[in-house]
């Protein structure tokens, strides 16, 4: 079974986790026994069961790309407002 990130496995619900768990299980169980048929489609059950945790931590890193530009920003203007100050008046 390909487990998925710890990023991502930081991202679910409990009750994803907890059913998570319970495929990666029953699908390693399938694939000790040799059952490789049976455990593909557990492991699609929970490439799809991830899909939600995968969009929250793209929502993060969305979240975090824009507070940076903000701070960046910030500077900028700090910078821009510095050189005004330091200007000498004609």
């Amino acid at each position: 079974m390909r487990h998925c990130s710890v990023q991502v496995r930081g991202l679910l619900t409990r009750e994803e986790l907890d059913r998570y768990n319970a495929l990666i299980e029953v699908g390693s169980y399938l694939e000790d026994q040799t059952r490789y048929d049976l455990a593909y489609p557990v492991q699609k059950e929970i490439d799809l069961l991830i899909l939600p945790a995968i969009e929250r931590l793209k929502e993060k890193s969305r979240a975090r790309d824009q507070a940076t530009a903000e701070y960046l920003e910030s500077l900028r203007d700090e910078d821009e407002a510095d050189e005004d100050d330091k200007e000498p008046s004609a």
